[in-house]
């Protein structure tokens, strides 16, 4: 969707910032570990740097389940029994939404354009990081819509696996259609299923309305 600049910190923002503010936000160091398989093959680089920015040499999974599965889930689902499932949920999406709609905002302005083909450049041609996370194929590319068919997903596949689906949808998920429209209010985003939610695949379609 965005050029590699700003998808580098898309990537790294969007990886756990959707989540919440302050100390169960500190897994956002992780963003460095997404570059993993580099330790070994430059050392020299890595000669220079202080030991809490070498590389860690984990996978995507391996990072997620430490961010996720090993602190932020089980953090959240305290939260949730204490203030109530129905209301922090609710927070959530309210905060992922909040979130989506900043970045893109600031993404178009730093972009200077908004249109459909600036939204979804980087679908086209995939930087690493979505090509580790993400498995999809483009169903349609026109000038008026894109649409996409995502049957893999990181973030999908390691809520689920820790029961905490509701959550993963509502700071992962759910932020989705305010970005768009943050982005540019003619252009909207339709999705019949989530992989988050239990079906087979996800069917992002942005269609842009006028």
């Amino acid at each position: 969707m965005y050029d590699q600049r700003s998808l580098t910190v898309l990537d790294r923002r969007c990886f756990l910032k959707t989540a919440l503010p302050g100390g169960v936000l500190f897994c956002l160091g992780c963003g460095p570990l997404l570059a993993s398989g580099h330790a070994q093959e430059k050392p020299a680089e890595e000669a220079g740097k202080h030991k809490f920015l070498a590389d860690s040499g984990m996978s995507f999974k391996e990072v997620y389940d430490f961010a996720y599965t090993g602190s932020l889930i089980p953090i959240l689902q305290s939260l949730s029994d204490r203030i109530g499932k129905e209301k922090f949920i609710e927070m959530l999406k309210e905060n992922g939404a909040e979130e989506a709609r900043r970045f893109s905002q600031e993404l178009a302005k730093k972009l200077g354009k908004n249109d459909l083909a600036a939204y979804t450049e980087n679908l086209r041609k995939p930087e690493r990081f979505w090509q580790h996370v993400l498995t999809y194929e483009i169903v349609e590319d026109s000038p008026k819509a894109f649409e996409l068919k995502i049957t893999e997903c990181l973030w999908a596949a390691t809520f689920r696996a820790a029961n905490a689906s509701e959550i993963g949808y509502a700071i992962s998920c759910h932020g989705d259609y305010a970005g768009v429209q943050a982005f540019n209010p003619n252009l909207e985003m339709v999705r019949t299923k989530v992989l988050m939610q239990g079906d087979a695949f996800c069917n992002h379609r942005y269609v842009m309305k006028a």
